[in-house]
């Protein structure tokens, strides 16, 4: 029975304080950051990162900045764009997006930390932090297998394939249409002769 009335307790303790802050007026930064790579004739290999920031929470967040420096100097260089960036406000449910693309002649597995979202509240002192999503490991100059001969058809086939389908079955089915009445028609022309 006492557990019971803990368990119960314990329950409400945590709606209470989830409706709390469910209700707090407060800005609530969640962010994105994504990363593609792309061979170069050269050898390189491009890095384009792109980071949407967007503010979930139900005041704007003031002052924000973005700082992105988990890549190294000694195996990146900056292409174009900045890794970091800052903005004067984020008003509540909109979003903000930056991007910069790295070059890089090293081979090797890069893992990405997070980057870093700092912004003010009105109603406190200190900045706050947030952290976006770290980048999935990237093999950066990665020994690719030679494209097979018939690869781009097997490509095309996976895109266009359900496409292709259907339009041969519709000519099929208009084909079957149309057939037999030319059949009949050359049947009927020569019984009249």
């Amino acid at each position: 029975m006492a557990s019971r009335s803990l368990m119960f307790f314990v329950l409400i303790a945590l709606f209470l304080i989830s409706s709390s802050l469910a209700t707090s007026d407060a800005p609530f930064i969640v962010a994105s950051k994504k990363a593609s790579l792309t061979r170069l004739k050269s050898g390189a290999e491009r890095v384009s990162v792109s980071i949407d920031i967007y503010n979930r929470g139900s005041a704007t967040a003031y002052d924000v900045s973005l700082v992105d420096d988990s890549w190294s100097q000694d195996v990146f260089d900056l292409v174009s764009g900045n890794t970091s960036k800052s903005w004067e406000r984020l008003d509540a449910g909109s979003l903000v997006s930056h991007s910069f693309v790295l070059e890089s002649k090293v081979k090797g597995m890069f893992h990405g930390a997070p980057a870093v979202i700092k912004f003010r509240i009105p109603t406190k002192a200190a900045l706050q932090e947030a952290f976006s999503t770290p980048v999935l490991p990237l093999d950066i100059l990665a020994d690719r297998p030679p494209e097979k001969k018939f690869e781009w058809a097997k490509r095309l086939l996976a895109k266009y394939g359900s496409l292709v389908s259907v339009i041969s079955i519709v000519v099929l089915f208009v084909y079957l249409i149309v057939t037999p009445s030319k059949s009949s028609a050359a049947k009927g022309s020569k019984k009249k002769r």
